[in-house]
């Protein structure tokens, strides 16, 4: 029953290639857990780059674009564990540095920069992959990603007076998720489909309804993920008061939920 509700296509890799990233998975968190850097609303956010550095990542796995010698690293779900183990080492490197600026030196700028470098690699490859194979379609994708800033933009702004607590790490859930439902929508469109079992009983009973004559056989799905995100800020809100830290690191899973498989999305209907 549980396997019912994972992705299509989820797979542990080979057991050394599994080892090696449980390895340093352990290594990285436990010394995480033990030096305990602080964290802040700026240091969740400074790891939004990297979300969607694994998200693409995992795009190229999907178009087999990965060199075959680390191909195992980016299916899914190790890619996380992968993605954990680069940006937790970098953490590290810099945990010393200020946690509450954006400005050089410090962890928020340091984990969105080294983030985006790797993610603008990937990026960077899987253009060029499909520009080799003629397969880059960046329209839909684009006008997703578009739609995703201007809707998640009217949320913020209208529930911003009551969540503004939440900060950086509350608009990322709300973009995060926003980015998730529009590339959905935009992928049903396209003629892909939903991976993930419940968000596709979702589309499948929102395409029965009549709203989808107007807004797409996904208007649930998307609906339903705008006021999830948007009730989990407000439920935060004493959680951040009250521990500001914590609350922020678990927004950013929350958020990391969304932003990441948006981002793969958007990637993989461009390339694929």
């Amino acid at each position: 029953m549980f396997a019912q509700l994972l992705p299509t296509g989820a797979a542990l890799p080979p057991l050394p290639y599994l080892a090696a990233v449980l390895l340093g998975v352990a290594a990285v968190g436990g010394t995480l857990y033990r030096r305990r850097p602080p964290v802040t609303s700026l240091v969740v956010a400074g790891f939004a780059p990297w979300m969607v550095a694994g998200a693409t990542g995992y795009a190229l796995y999907q178009v087999e674009a990965i060199p075959s010698a680390l191909a195992p690293l980016f299916g899914n779900p190790i890619v996380y564990a992968t993605t954990f183990t680069g940006a937790g080492a970098v953490w590290l490197v810099v945990a010393d540095r200020p946690a509450d600026r954006w400005q050089l030196p410090s962890v928020p700028g340091t984990l969105a920069l080294s983030g985006g470098g790797v993610a603008t690699a990937l990026l960077a490859a899987a253009i060029g992959v499909a520009l080799a194979r003629d397969s880059l379609t960046p329209g839909w994708p684009l006008a997703g990603l578009l739609v995703s800033v201007v809707v998640a933009g009217g949320v913020w702004l209208a529930a911003r007076d009551r969540v503004a607590v939440t900060g950086w790490p509350g608009l990322l859930v709300v973009f995060g998720h926003t980015l998730d439902a529009i590339s959905t929508a935009v992928g049903i469109h396209l003629g892909f489909g939903e991976q993930t079992p419940l968000s596709a009983v979702l589309i499948e009973a929102g395409a029965g309804l009549p709203p989808a004559a107007l807004f797409g056989e996904a208007w649930l799905f998307v609906f339903v993920k705008l006021v999830v995100a948007t009730g989990v800020l407000f439920a935060f809100r004493g959680y951040v008061r009250e521990d500001p830290s914590e609350a922020a690191l678990y927004l950013g899973l929350v958020a990391a939920v969304g932003l990441g498989p948006g981002a793969h999305n958007l990637v993989l209907f461009a390339v694929a």
